[in-house]
């Protein structure tokens, strides 16, 4: 086999070599993306559910009007928020569930009243999926930005058109007479 012809077969072989990889990361990539869409869905579903209990919880007449009213307008503004907003109207929402559950008393109080113990429950769970939801949302953002941080990615464009991925970043502790809770 003469010398020119060994030189184009290794050239075409590495190329082909090459080709695998990058098309093995551009599938990476594609299923990193796609676990953020899910991951995001999972976060909103969390979100909503979190905002829901609590209206519900407002308008049940368990609470004080007070803490009624300020429970409903940050849970009805979370509902409501655009999405360039929607990051501080669910971090307003957690300072409200804060305030209104400030102390165990409170909850007790909800515990005790008709349908409250179901109520007290369903957002206890809320509350705690709530930042378990944005912590996997956020890992897979920060996983997906690691590869699209490697030159090659850059340079063969294999995020395609894909818009870079964004943490969601908000204010998520649980009161504490709801994370005590069992």
């Amino acid at each position: 086999m003469p010398p020119v012809t060994a030189t184009l077969i290794w050239i075409l072989v590495a190329l082909v070599v090459i080709g695998l990889y990058l098309s093995w990361t551009a599938g990476r990539l594609d299923r990193l993306h796609a676990r953020i869409d899910a991951a995001r869905a999972a976060l909103d579903a969390q979100l909503l559910r979190r905002a829901s209990v609590a209206q519900e919880l407002a308008t049940s007449g368990v609470l004080d009007p007070a803490a009624s009213i300020v429970l409903y307008e940050a849970a009805h503004a979370a509902r409501q928020a655009e999405e360039d907003q929607r990051e501080v109207a669910e971090s307003e929402l957690s300072q409200a569930l804060r305030a209104v559950f400030a102390e165990a008393q409170q909850v007790d109080e909800v515990r005790e009243a008709p349908g409250g113990e179901e109520a007290a429950h369903e957002l206890t769970e809320a509350v705690r999926r709530v930042p378990m939801a944005r912590r996997f949302h956020n890992d897979a953002v920060g996983a997906a930005r690691r590869l699209r941080e490697h030159r090659k990615v850059r340079w063969f464009r294999l995020a395609g058109h894909a818009p870079f991925p964004m943490a969601f970043e908000m204010d998520d502790e649980p009161p504490a007479a709801l994370a005590d809770r069992p």
